[in-house]
């Protein structure tokens, strides 16, 4: 049996931050993949035709470019390289109509102003906002919770009132977050585009903060890429990782995490072998296998192991990758530096899209989020073509025939052709990526669903992944969630692997018994039969 001091279950990004938190600690780290090559949803491969670089899950990284502890890794020293895009966003219309958010706010002002008198100045106040509580605000969000101290200092920036104003925010539609903020249409644009990117309807509560979130941070940092791919990030997390001296092994599948006496005290392989970890196990997959499949449900309380079965997924992820011999002859000029595009609906389409999927329909007019990598990296694909992908939310439960893959290509096609004419006679190369696929070359992306479950309200902070205390600490001792279903949930910002680690590391520490005390605690009070 061999034996570390932490084995991390999966290499995804979060598994690797915490594998790159342990080792920077000094601990002996082993970190076991099943797939072929580190990475999790952060890969890249010429899937569409030779040449062309196509980045299989995510793409675009704002929340990395935000995140206080991707940065804190110094990743450049890895071989990590940032590109950008011309423009950030545009959200085009049926009819040549565009709203573009530029890298320059006083770029964007001026476009919304163009569509509505007044925007511009309505954008540059949101702005102004955001940047005097960006730092706490995101600490406060990438921190274990209860973030006492961020929040301290978020309070100290707001006061009284602003701190009312932000936790109006935190729960408002994005539909009226527009309608109050906006007198034209533009501005509501960029920000329902931005908060579909998550599976929270544009009516409901919670969706104005993720549209306002992500618009402000393509603001502030705009919507970088890895030069060469998304594969160059999993890269420089890896290769720190080794350079700290731990260790990666792919194509490794762990099929249990050992309990003994209450405590996780390592990991069986499915091919037999067995690890034992002095310190902790750190598990980067989703809850419901955490807790059902690689521990069992006979060393869990019966409310965890009722309240899984409550557990929601988000909307399952449709997506096409493109090999375009020319550039999209967008029929709106905003869209033809932007890095991603928005496309297919306008504000009340958005509504028409939500209502679909929350009937168990495949929209038949998709909103569709768009890449064009090599207008974002030039290395993406040979000059003077494109490649690029587009990915629509569908519901979950449809039987993915040939024939109904086929019909939602062409629904992402036809949008395409409203808006860029002509746009398949410059297609020379496709592939198709279903939501069966994604969970196929990522176990955590269960039917298709690419967050680690639903970002809705009743599932965010202390309710997730089950109500409970909203941090990486388990029901067994030295066992830590260090995936996207642990707060703060899905986006590329190692916040999810970071914070279990640092609670790892606590609690291994001289100090660590009290911690320990508490969080059983408070797990036997929250957890019991009841």
């Amino acid at each position: 049996m061999r034996t570390v001091d932490a084995v991390v279950v999966g290499a995804g990004p979060n598994g690797l931050v915490a594998a790159n938190a342990l080792v920077d600690a000094g601990w002996d780290v082993l970190v076991l993949e099943e797939q072929d090559a580190p990475g999790g949803a952060v890969r890249t491969a010429e899937v569409a035709a030779p040449g062309f670089r196509t980045d299989l899950f995510s793409a675009f990284y704002p929340l990395a470019a935000g995140s206080p502890v991707i940065r804190d890794l110094h990743l450049e020293e890895h071989g990590l390289a940032w590109s950008r895009a011309p423009s950030v966003l545009a959200h085009v219309l049926d009819d040549g109509g565009a709203a573009v958010l530029h890298a320059d706010p006083k770029d964007t002002a001026a476009g919304l102003d163009e569509l509505s008198p007044g925007d511009g100045d309505a954008w540059l106040q949101m702005f102004a906002g955001w940047e005097r509580i960006r730092d706490p605000l995101l600490d406060a969000l990438f921190s274990t919770l209860p973030a006492a101290g961020p929040a301290l200092r978020l309070l100290s920036r707001l006061g009284v009132g602003g701190a009312l104003d932000l936790g109006r925010l935190a729960v408002l539609p994005v539909r009226r977050l527009a309608d109050e903020t906006f007198r034209g249409e533009g501005g509501g644009l960029l920000l329902t585009g931005n908060a579909m990117h998550s599976d929270v309807p544009p009516d409901a509560a919670g969706s104005g903060l993720f549209g306002w979130l992500l618009a402000m941070l393509g603001q502030d940092v705009g919507f970088p890429v890895p030069v060469g791919g998304a594969g160059s990030l999993a890269d420089a997390l890896a290769a720190r990782v080794r350079a700290g001296g731990g260790e990666i092994v792919t194509g490794t599948r762990v099929d249990r995490v050992l309990v003994g006496r209450g405590r996780a005290v390592g990991v069986r392989t499915a091919d037999g072998e067995l690890v034992r970890a002095r310190r902790a196990v750190l598990a980067d997959v989703t809850a419901p296998a955490l807790y059902r499949d690689l521990v069992g449900i006979e060393h869990l309380p019966p409310r965890l192991v009722r309240d899984l079965y409550r557990f929601q997924w988000d909307h399952p992820t449709f997506k096409v990758n493109w090999a375009l011999d020319h550039p999209f002859a967008w029929t709106a000029e905003g869209a033809r530096g932007a890095g991603t595009v928005h496309l297919g609906v306008d504000r009340r389409g958005f509504v028409d899209v939500a209502a679909s999927l929350s009937k168990g329909e495949v929209p038949e007019r998709p909103f569709l989020v768009l890449g064009q990598m090599t207008t974002s990296d030039p290395t993406r694909s040979p000059r003077g073509t494109e490649s690029a992908w587009a990915y629509s939310h569908v519901p979950h439960g449809i039987d993915w025939t040939p024939d109904a893959v086929a019909d939602q290509v062409d629904r992402m096609e036809d949008a395409l052709d409203r808006v860029a004419p002509g746009f398949r006679d410059t297609v020379v190369g496709r592939s198709v990526q279903g939501p069966a696929d994604l969970e196929a070359a990522d176990a955590n992306l269960v039917g298709g669903a690419v967050n680690g479950g639903t970002s809705a309200v009743h599932q965010e902070l202390i309710f997730r992944p089950t109500s409970g205390l909203g941090r990486p600490e388990t029901p067994v001792e030295g066992l830590y969630l260090a995936s996207a279903s642990a707060h703060p949930g899905g986006g590329v910002h190692g916040a999810c692997g970071w914070n279990a680690a640092r609670v790892a590391l606590a609690a291994a520490s001289p100090w660590g018994a009290l911690p320990r005390a508490l969080v059983r605690s408070a797990w036997g009070r929250l957890l019991r039969n009841v």
